[in-house]
């Protein structure tokens, strides 16, 4: 019958439909394959664009590195500059002396000698005296003093005064971090070179330094941003070391953990650039705020074992964590 074999068709037709319709939940060739390989293109594209940010992030980094060490010569260029102008200053007016034939100390002798009237009667005398024979010989240490000056002068003496400045400062330095005076039995050089906090800075600071020699670490919380101008700032340092790792936490802010001895180097890294910025530019502000912050954290130990923690961010108190 003609119905009966159309229905047949129909229901053939239906069966390799179904059929057709359940390939599509194999893995291999259905909709999770294709969802897998969309999965696989998606994290090798992630990967590039990771890999390709981090080697901008690394030639970043050391275009700042060369930027800091182009700046730290620039200022080392400067001092000599300045070296060398104070040696020329010291040296015009020897060369002044030279260049009108006079030596040091036998100007007022020979001004005797030429403007003396020679005695009646003893012109004889001195015409039969040779001329050369009249003037004292000449010493040569006073024949070499151009080039002994130029020696001395690459050569410069040991200074002991700025020893005995340098003893009287690390001497007041440790009896302020002990809290007791500059001992009698170790006396300094004059009573001009005694040194008091407020008489000079470098009292505050040095006993900051000492303070951080005597921790084993510190948490630092910043911008990204931040911590990254400080390593660059304090990576040439000797005593700093890159921490072994960076933890990004909310809102672009990373945490790491610092030593006592990278403490060190960054607080004096920090000290210079204060120092020797600009003021009123980024380098002076950044240095100057993460100095202090360091500086007020330092101030309040007690040894009670409570955990150092630097928080460059107005944004969270003083005393906030990552986990926080």
């Amino acid at each position: 019958m003609k119905w009966k074999d159309a229905f047949d068709r129909a229901m053939k037709e239906l069966e390799a439909i179904r059929k057709q319709v359940a390939r599509l939940d194999e893995p291999t060739v259905g909709l999770t394959a294709l969802h897998g390989e969309f999965t696989q293109g998606r994290l090798k594209i992630l990967e590039t664009v990771q890999g390709g940010v981090t080697g901008l992030r690394e030639e970043n980094r050391e275009v700042r590195r060369r930027q800091d060490r182009m700046i730290s010569d620039l200022h080392e260029t400067r001092g000599e500059l300045r070296q060398l102008l104070d040696h020329l200053d010291t040296l015009s007016p020897l060369a002044s002396l030279q260049g009108t034939g006079e030596q040091p100390g036998d100007g007022p002798h020979r001004h005797t000698e030429e403007t003396a009237s020679p005695e009646p009667g003893a012109e004889s005398d001195t015409d039969s005296v040779d001329p050369e024979t009249m003037q004292p010989p000449i010493p040569s240490d006073i024949d070499s003093q151009g080039g002994t000056m130029e020696h001395s002068a690459r050569q410069p003496q040991p200074e002991p005064e700025s020893q005995d400045r340098d003893l009287a400062l690390k001497q007041a330095i440790e009896a302020a971090y002990q809290g007791t005076s500059p001992s009698a039995a170790q006396p300094l050089a004059t009573a001009s070179q005694a040194f008091t906090d407020s008489q000079d800075p470098r009292i505050a600071h040095g006993v900051l330094l000492l303070k951080a020699a005597g921790v084993a670490s510190a948490e630092l919380i910043a911008h990204r941003d931040t911590w990254e101008w400080l390593t660059a700032l304090a990576v040439d340092h000797g005593h700093f070391r890159t921490p072994p790792s960076v933890e990004d936490i909310k809102e672009g802010r990373v945490q790491t953990v610092l030593s006592g001895r990278s403490l060190i180097a960054l607080l004096i890294e920090l000290w210079n650039t204060r120092s020797t910025a600009t003021p009123l530019q980024g380098d002076w502000a950044l240095a100057t705020t993460s100095y202090n912050r360091i500086a007020a954290e330092l101030a309040g130990i007690d040894g009670q074992g409570e955990t150092i923690r630097i928080v460059l961010d107005d944004g969270l108190p003083p005393g906030t964590g990552a986990d926080d």
